[in-house]
């Protein structure tokens, strides 16, 4: 299925979100526990202001030698990263994550967080329809 909307690919998940003021540490942790690649991090209100991926925590924690144990999310963070709602097909998720050099996209609704998507969680057709297109505009 090469059409599928975004919410039909988080209908049954339960993004992990954190605050702003919450350690690296701490995020570093739940991702190891539940093996997951990347924390929405949120504002005061719960709306989404960032995400913090693995790559965040190369990049700006181990990189700059910062202390995991004292760097808040909102120091290290995307901010305002890009996202999608859920009545968007995959495709252009994927379009989106290409085109941005990016592995992780939140799917929010309104300033709701409904969900967040990675590229293992889209189908092999969707995959392959994906690589076609880039294929085609790599000839032009």
């Amino acid at each position: 299925m090469t059409n599928r909307n975004l919410g039909e690919i988080i209908k049954r998940q339960r993004p992990v979100t954190m605050p702003i003021s919450e350690t690296v540490q701490k995020a570093c942790q739940q991702m190891r526990e539940r093996r997951i690649g990347a924390i929405l991090v949120t504002g005061g209100g719960g709306q989404l202001v960032g995400i913090f991926t693995g790559r965040d925590a190369v990049g700006r924690v181990v990189a700059e030698a910062l202390d995991p144990k004292t760097t808040l999310l909102g120091v290290v963070m995307t901010g305002q990263p890009d996202t999608l709602g859920p009545k968007a097909k995959a495709i252009d998720a994927l379009r989106l994550m290409r085109d941005g050099g990016f592995r992780h996209l939140p799917i929010v609704d309104g300033k709701k967080i409904v969900g967040i998507v990675s590229i293992g969680d889209f189908s092999g057709l969707e995959r392959a329809r994906h690589d076609e297109e880039t294929g085609f505009w790599e000839i032009m």
